[in-house]
């Protein structure tokens, strides 16, 4: 397991994205689950119907990743982080391509957030939806992961360590003393849905992540308690 993971409290790396339509299916679920998974993951989804409250009660269950992946001015960016921290998220995240102006405030407020307790600010480089054909058009002379390595460099430059990025980069970034965040962790006989860079769990740790975000091969399983303990448990196969 990734040294990294001291820096916040989760149990073990599996984060769970719960990507659900109802309050009472997310309590359920963080309820049947919160003893086997190491944090959970709210977006827009959720958070943009139910509000920072159902935030704050669920940060009750378990460690709290909020992923609205904020881009805007960063006064705003602030503001929202500052709030996220306050409806007890551990961690949040931001695009990296907001710039180092925006990563430098962002880093400066983790700094002193974390003198309050554990907290973390990850820069999101390139959605694990996209493939190179999926690029915006400005964006495609260069490869993505070109793209990825580029955006990682500024936000270690601009003090923050967290990044989120596809496990097909991680072997790019794990000698950087970053904190590394993939989603895409599917087994391989699993459907990959919307996700187009995806890896098992046992070999994305290998290749450097910290933590791992998983959602539909646990929500759409029949038995939700196995599928997570299947995932929980793939960490500590042989290797």
């Amino acid at each position: 397991m990734n040294k990294n993971l001291r820096a916040h409290p989760m149990k073990n790396p599996i984060i769970l994205a719960l990507d659900v339509d109802t309050r009472d299916q997310a309590l359920k679920i963080a309820d049947d689950l919160s003893d086997i998974v190491g944090g959970i993951k709210l977006g827009p989804r959720l958070c943009l119907r139910y509000g920072m409250d159902f935030v704050k009660e669920m940060a009750q269950r378990a460690p709290i990743f909020l992923d609205n992946k904020h881009f805007d001015i960063p006064s705003t960016m602030e503001a929202a982080v500052r709030a996220s921290f306050e409806a007890g998220a551990s961690l949040v995240t931001v695009h990296a391509l907001s710039g180092k102006e925006a990563l430098t405030r962002m880093a400066a407020v983790e700094k002193e957030l974390n003198q309050q307790r554990p907290f973390r600010i990850l820069a999101v480089t390139i959605l694990t939806s996209w493939d190179q054909n999926s690029l915006p058009v400005n964006m495609k002379s260069q490869p993505i992961a070109q793209h990825v390595t580029e955006l990682a460099s500024l936000v270690k430059d601009s003090g923050l360590s967290g990044v989120v990025c596809s496990p097909h980069e991680l072997d790019l970034l794990q000698n950087r003393d970053l904190y590394l965040v993939t989603p895409g962790i599917r087994f391989s006989m699993q459907d990959s849905g919307d996700q187009k860079r995806i890896m098992g769990p046992k070999e994305a740790l290998r290749a450097g992540a910290s933590a791992l975000v998983v959602g539909r091969p646990i929500l759409e399983a029949s038995n939700i308690k196995e599928a997570a303990t299947d995932f929980v448990m793939a960490m500590y196969e042989e290797k």
